[in-house]
């Protein structure tokens, strides 16, 4: 068995986490924007996504498997590192580095992406936190003076019970 199946699934990984950033910038925009109905959609969308990358990342992690059989070697062992710097030369190994950099750039890329993301939406959070508790304060805020006061004086009825 060849790098080339590696290769290929290395190159759909790159394409489908080049879509997944494109999501995540929209959703920082939407997020900036408060649109919720959009942001909905996007987190649809960006599941789909992360159910083909994971689809994708099995299928890439059996050739590997595979292609350490093929070669007698120990499947535990091999990972497309050392794939690169062991087992390949030439045209392969060139492509085998240059997609394995591009994905981690990428991957860099949406981390800090998503990382703002992050931030926009507990942004937002603690801002609907804060309205919330301007509409409606608590119940201790209800009461003026002193609470000290208030708790020591005793208690008289309504009505005077020795009458």
């Amino acid at each position: 068995m060849s790098v080339q199946t590696i290769i290929s699934h290395l190159s759909k990984l790159i394409d489908l986490h080049h879509s997944l950033l494109k999501v995540s910038k929209k959703k920082t925009e939407v997020l900036k924007e408060g649109k919720i109905d959009d942001l909905q959609a996007l987190l649809t969308q960006e599941q789909k996504h992360v159910q083909a990358v994971n689809q994708i990342e099995q299928k890439r992690i059996e050739a590997v498997e595979d292609w350490a059989n093929a070669n007698k070697l120990n499947p535990a062992d091999i990972t497309v590192s050392v794939i690169i710097e062991q087992y390949t030369e030439g045209n392969d190994k060139e492509t085998l580095e240059k997609n394995t950099v591009e994905l981690a750039e990428i991957l860099m890329e949406l981390r800090r992406q998503e990382d703002l993301n992050k931030q926009l939406t507990e942004q937002s959070l603690q801002f609907v936190q804060l309205s919330l508790d301007m509409i409606q304060p608590r119940i201790e805020n209800f009461n003026y003076g002193n609470q000290q006061h208030q708790s020591t004086a005793p208690k008289r009825s309504v009505f005077d019970s020795k009458a």
